[in-house]
C-alpha cells in the first residue's frame, strides 16, 4: 500500500485526509492517507525515510520550512519561495513543488472582471506568496497587507476609502475567521466594498466566513477556498503520478 499524508501542525481539521480518503475509496486505490502532524519540522526526517510514502501535502507553519531539507524544487516553487507538496522519488529524492498557485489562479480566473487590475493580499506566510505568483500570472498588481509590514507594505490601520476602492480584489490569505472563530475577520474598512469588489477567503471551513458575509453585504462577489483546496489536491496527485 503507498502511502501519501499531510505535513503540518495542529491539523486535526485537515481538507486533504477527506478528499484523498475518499478518492482512494471511490477510485479503489491500494493507498492510505495520513496526518504527519509534528510540533517541530525536523521530525519528518523519518518520515521521508520510510520507503512506504510516496507523497506529501505541506501546509501551515512548514511551507517554507520544509524548503531546506529537500533535494530539489521544481521552478514554479522555487519562484514562490514556498512549497505545499513534496514528491518522493523511487531513488530516494525529495523534490518540492507549488500547487497552491495552480488551485488559486484557476479558482479565481472565472470571478475576474475587467475591473479588477490591483489586489490586496491579507497575510504574509507561506499561502500568500503562491497568491502573489499567481496575481503576477494574470497581470493584476498587489499590495500585502500586514500587522508588521516590511518595505511597500501596509497596515491595516493605513487601508483608506481611496485604497479600497482602486484594489478591487481582496484575498484573505490570514487564518482570521476559521472555525471555531467564526466571528472574527480581517480588520478593514469594509463600508468601502462595492458590488464592483470581489472578495476571496482561502478558509473554507465555514463554508462563508464573517469576511465573506461582510462582503457579500455589500454586493461583492465573494469565493471561499473550497475550489482552490480541489483544484491543487488534484493537481498534488497528478505530481505524485508523473
Amino acid at each position: 500500500m503507498k502511502t501519501y499524508g499531510l505535513l503540518g501542525k495542529n491539523i486535526d481539521y485537515s481538507f486533504s485526509r477527506g478528499y484523498f480518503s475518499e478518492k482512494f475509496l471511490k477510485e479503489n486505490l491500494a493507498c492510505e492517507y495520513v496526518n504527519f502532524d509534528i510540533p517541530k519540522i525536523d521530525q519528518i526526517l523519518s518520515t521521508f525515510e520510510n520507503s512506504s510514502v510516496h507523497g506529501l501535502n505541506v501546509t501551515i507553519p512548514y511551507k517554507e520550512q520544509i524548503i531546506p531539507l529537500l533535494d530539489d524544487l521544481h521552478e514554479t516553487a522555487r519562484n514562490i519561495g514556498a512549497v505545499n507538496v513534496i514528491k518522493l522519488t523511487d531513488g530516494g529524492k525529495k523534490i518540492g513543488y507549488n500547487s497552491d498557485y495552480h488551485g488559486f489562479k484557476n479558482s479565481l480566473t472565472p470571478l475576474l472582471n475587467s475591473k479588477v487590475e490591483k489586489a490586496l493580499i491579507l497575510g504574509t506566510g507561506g499561502a500568500s506568496k503562491a497568491i502573489a505568483y499567481a496575481l503576477e500570472s494574470l497581470g493584476i498588481a498587489y499590495t500585502f497587507i500586514s500587522r508588521s509590514p516590511k518595505k511597500d507594505q501596509l497596515t491595516y490601520q493605513q487601508l483608506t476609502k481611496n485604497i479600497i476602492t482602486a484594489h478591487k480584489l481582496i484575498i484573505n490569505c490570514t487564518p482570521i475567521g476559521t472555525h471555531p472563530n467564526i466571528e472574527n475577520a480581517p480588520d478593514i474598512p469594509y463600508e468601502y466594498i462595492t458590488q464592483e469588489h470581489i472578495l476571496y477567503d482561502l478558509i473554507y471551513n465555514p463554508t462563508e466566513t464573517s469576511f465573506l458575509k461582510k462582503g457579500k453585504a455589500n454586493g461583492a462577489t465573494v469565493s471561499n477556498g473550497l475550489q482552490m483546496l480541489i483544484l491543487q489536491a488534484e493537481k498534488a496527485w497528478e505530481i505524485w503520478n508523473s
